[in-house]
């Protein structure tokens, strides 16, 4: 999910536009239920969220972002503070990004460990490691894998699902055209994955009417402060990522527009 130019849309102007989808919305999986039915997305902006209602909303926070750089791996924390309430449940989120990467078994085995070792450190495997002392929940992988990565992304999911705490959901970011027109995440050993259904690829910006073929993103949707949303959200498990920041998008108003 990259930080990119996003449609100037007044929330209060949001348009209610359909969002098709050829498979019934799944049953949450036991793992996944335990989180609400909102989740805001926090990511390299210093935010506030002390005012988010935390009975009605979790939050998905970036903690770290693993570079696939050649045959070397990178790892860098997110740094910047965000401000959270007490008590709030959390998604711990992990973005990938790859310049020329080296797509073997052996890389795929070191982004999975390390992406397991952060997945057990926010979970709070020992004391002291958790966030700030409020420890993840679930657990999100963020990656815009490319055609050519597909299959080493599998490799690494399929690899951090046996390595990771079994009770700790996951759940990863999809491109719209993964959901629709794309077959290659059935079978994945994950929770969900959600549909990013903003800043999406040329040829489907604006275009809501989008239908959502693969069952693992039936459940779920992304969507942003400031681009219309689709309708027929209410049984689904909505993610919402804010354009400004939550400094600049009013977290209080977006939540009371969201169903």
């Amino acid at each position: 999910m990259r930080l990119r130019s996003a449609f100037l849309v007044a929330l209060t102007l949001v348009i209610a536009l359909p969002l098709r989808s050829h498979v019934a919305a799944p049953a949450a999986s036991s793992r996944i239920a335990k989180l609400p039915h909102i989740t805001v997305w926090a990511w390299e902006r210093r935010d506030d969220l002390t005012a988010l209602d935390t009975q009605r909303a979790a939050v998905a926070q970036l903690v770290e972002t693993i570079t696939q750089d050649g045959p070397v791996l990178r790892v860098a924390p997110q740094r910047n503070r965000i401000y959270l309430p007490d008590h709030v449940r959390r998604m711990a989120v992990v973005r990938i990004e790859t310049h020329q990467p080296q797509l073997t078994h052996g890389t795929a085995t070191a982004v999975a460990r390390e992406l397991a070792r952060i997945s057990w450190r926010t979970r709070g495997h020992k004391s002291g490691d958790q966030l700030d002392g409020e420890r993840a929940l679930a657990f999100q992988v963020d990656f815009d894998a490319l055609r050519s990565e597909r299959a080493w992304y599998r490799d690494v999911l399929t690899q951090l699902r046996t390595e990771m705490p079994q009770d700790m959901p996951l759940s990863i970011t999809a491109l719209a055209s993964w959901c629709s027109a794309d077959r290659w995440m059935a079978g994945l050993p994950i929770d969900e994955a959600v549909p990013m259904l903003f800043r999406m690829e040329p040829g489907q910006r604006g275009d809501h009417n989008i239908p959502i073929r693969e069952p693992l993103c039936a459940g779920s949707a992304g969507i942003s402060t400031r681009e219309d949303w689709p309708g027929n959200l209410a049984d689904k498990r909505i993610y919402i990522f804010p354009d400004r920041g939550w400094r600049q998008d009013d977290l209080t108003q977006t939540l009371k527009a969201l169903p």
